[in-house]
């Protein structure tokens, strides 16, 4: 019994160090995302660390390529939308083709992929999470906003367009407004499901009932 155990273990220990070498030959010899499990076995048995990668199945290595190309994959996107962030003239309306002329010398655009489609995908995609954002931030904003009450939507359909302006001009002062310029209309329409927001849920409560510990000043 004592035996079969240490077998077990020498045969674990020999499965870890195979797994250890193959993903230093993945790390040194798989350096992009394109590349299918056939064509990179072909290229991985030129080197002669293979072997060292013999206790390992085929359906194991295969799967260790898998995780290590997803790995990739995720830093390089990571890196694809750092350098987006850092584009300062980038807005929800920006176009694939003026943003590739400011990208297309950065390394992180180049490492990205060699398919230009896929980087338009990629960026769309980023567009897509960043219009997501933009609107929480928004609402953040509407929300720290003291001019926006459960009254304003009196205000608002005693007179429209004046006091919408009012506010409007208002949350110009900050970029989380200003960075919506390219949907000016739904922008509109989110203060306005805001303040209507606001007036069905009524007047916030007095301090005292959010501080029932509170007494009231000695006379």
């Amino acid at each position: 019994m004592h035996l079969k155990h240490r077998e077990n273990e020498r045969e674990q220990h020999k499965h870890d160090e195979a797994v250890v070498h193959f993903n230093a030959l993945l790390a040194d010899l798989v350096r992009g995302n394109d590349m299918s499990w056939k064509e990179a076995k072909r290229q991985l048995r030129k080197d002669t660390r293979y072997e060292f990668a013999d206790p390992l199945d085929s359906e194991e290595k295969e799967k260790l390529y898998k995780v290590h190309v997803e790995e990739l994959s995720k830093r390089k996107k990571e890196k694809f939308r750092e350098m987006l962030n850092e584009i300062g003239d980038l807005n929800l309306d920006s176009s694939w083709k003026e943003i590739r002329k400011i990208i297309k010398e950065d390394v992180r655009y180049v490492r990205f992929s060699s398919s230009d489609r896929k980087c338009e995908k990629e960026f769309r995609e980023y567009l897509k999470d960043r219009m997501v954002t933009a609107k929480i931030e928004f609402k953040n904003l509407l929300m720290e906003t003291k001019l926006i009450t459960h009254l304003s939507n009196t205000k608002l359909e005693e007179n429209h367009e004046i006091y919408l302006k009012e506010v409007e001009d208002i949350l110009s002062k900050d970029k989380r407004y200003l960075f919506l310029d390219s949907i000016g209309d739904e922008r509109s329409e989110l203060i306005i499901s805001y303040i209507e927001e606001l007036e069905k849920r009524g007047p916030p409560p007095p301090p005292t009932a959010t501080e029932p510990n509170r007494r009231p000043p000695l006379k």
